[in-house]
């Protein structure tokens, strides 16, 4: 029989160790930063979705072509064209921001992926965030055809499409938030998947629409729905002297509602992350 000395032993190493005097402490690394964290968790997801990009940009945008060509010959002032093109220009970016990102995060909620970012040294907003970002970057190609196509179509001018460079961040914020919270409350991904598309077809149906043929209760319910101010200041751009100060009002409060709606998200990943 062989003996093996104390010192050796995995026990007797670590108890070494432990009474040793002036033995030095190991420190932990410096805690990961927000954005440096948003960073690599954007282009992760970017990489990640990039061979399903064309179909999206593709399902995404003629899906909005679509329904203005079949709204042409409805609408009969400028009024309702303008409501039609920038709804239908929105719509794009909720398709992605609320009804994809909600079926992404159920789906990754049913199948353990939050374990993976749980073990990651990242903050809880940069996952959030993070997968916000890089679906809300689908829709630029989308919206800018969309909105370029339907002036055309309905004779709009085309100065002040730039103000689409605050509108998809602002509105895709909004509405990401609150897709990543469907996703990450819904306890099955079927549900997740079916709010994803009620939220959907609600931006659809009450941002293309005219306000003007709405009923009084169905108009309070446009007002509820946040993407609904993104379309609200898109439109107003198209005057022969917009109001930029109710333009900048709408652009706020989509700002307020996704700082709201990115900040439940997170406290909906942490929640969903820890069961």
């Amino acid at each position: 029989m062989s003996v093996v000395p104390a010192e050796v032993l995995p026990g007797g190493a670590l108890a070494v160790e432990e009474t040793a005097p002036g033995a030095p402490v190991a420190e932990l690394g410096p805690r990961a930063r927000l954005w440096p964290s948003l960073v690599a968790v954007y282009r992760a997801q970017l990489s990640r979705a990039r061979v399903a990009r064309i179909p999206l940009l593709f399902v995404a945008t003629f899906q909005s072509v679509g329904i203005m060509i079949m709204m042409r010959g409805v609408v009969d002032s400028r009024s309702e064209a303008q409501s039609v093109v920038a709804g239908s220009a929105v719509v794009v970016v909720a398709y992605v921001a609320l009804n994809l990102l909600a079926q992404y995060f159920g789906q990754l909620r049913a199948s353990g992926g939050l374990d993976h970012y749980a073990t990651l040294p990242v903050p809880p907003a940069s996952v959030v965030l993070g997968a916000a970002a890089a679906y809300a970057s689908f829709t630029v190609p989308g919206t800018l055809v969309t909105a370029v196509f339907g002036c055309v179509l309905f004779g709009l001018p085309l100065a002040n499409l730039w103000i689409l460079v605050a509108v998809i961040p602002l509105a895709g914020a909004a509405l990401a938030g609150l897709g990543a919270a469907c996703g990450l409350l819904a306890p099955r991904p079927e549900i997740a998947t079916l709010l994803g598309q009620l939220g959907m077809s609600a931006a659809l149906l009450l941002g293309v629409l005219p306000p003007d043929r709405m009923p009084g209760i169905i108009q309070f319910a446009r007002d509820l729905l946040p993407s609904t101010y993104g379309v609200e200041a898109f439109a107003r751009t198209f005057g022969a002297q917009p109001d930029w100060a109710v333009v900048l009002a709408d652009l706020g409060v989509c700002a307020g509602v996704g700082v709201v709606s990115l900040a439940v998200a997170t406290w909906a990943y942490r929640r969903a992350a820890v069961r």
